[in-house]
């Protein structure tokens, strides 16, 4: 009688052990399916939250155009090709640059494009009856930068432009935020081959 009653305790002992490993099984199976779902809710939530914050946030209006050669010439005015945008953003230029700050006059072409090639940045104006308070709130923003002009441009078809090295944003109304992006996004760039 003893002897079966051990037989029959092992089973019983094996039928247990078993169960635990099931149940345990179970539970590992159920706390993995609750990492995956709350991973895969995270992951969404993110997604969500950068998808979201890419439509919020303002895109640049700046447009990148090709680059032209850049090649001394020995004086502006001198004839070469056309420069691709107006204000040029690259091409030939003379071997000095203009100073950096605020000027009263138009800065001559090839002046402006050496500027941008050491990493300057030109804010450039059109106001054909004068414009003081455009004017002011623009050196009030070039002021601040070591490495930016600003000056009047008379044929451009907008009112403001904004250059750098193969780079250029133009429109009409004051936009400071606009500016200051644009300025921190490529003052300082040196574009010498």
């Amino acid at each position: 009688m003893k002897g079966q009653r051990q037989r029959e305790a092992k089973p019983l002992k094996q039928q247990g052990a078993k169960e635990r490993r099931e149940r345990l099984k179970r539970r590992r199976i159920k706390a993995a399916k609750k990492v995956a779902l709350v991973t895969t809710a995270l992951l969404a939530i993110a997604f969500f939250a950068f998808w979201a914050y890419g439509r919020i946030v303002e895109k640049p209006k700046w447009t990148s155009v090709p680059t032209m050669p850049s090649y001394h010439l020995t004086a502006a005015g001198l004839p070469h090709e056309p420069y691709n945008t107006n204000p040029p953003t690259s091409g030939p230029h003379v071997a000095y640059i203009a100073k950096w700050g605020v000027h009263t006059e138009p800065i001559p072409k090839e002046l402006q494009v050496h500027n941008l090639e050491d990493g300057g940045v030109l804010v450039q104006y059109k106001c054909p009856a004068g414009c003081p308070d455009l004017v002011a709130k623009l050196e009030g923003i070039v002021k601040r930068y070591d490495r930016a002009i600003l000056a009047a441009y008379p044929g451009m078809d907008k009112t403001i432009a904004l250059t750098a090295w193969g780079v250029i944003d133009t429109f009409d109304e004051f936009d400071e935020k606009r500016i200051t992006r644009f300025i921190k996004a490529y003052i300082g760039i040196d574009h010498h081959r």
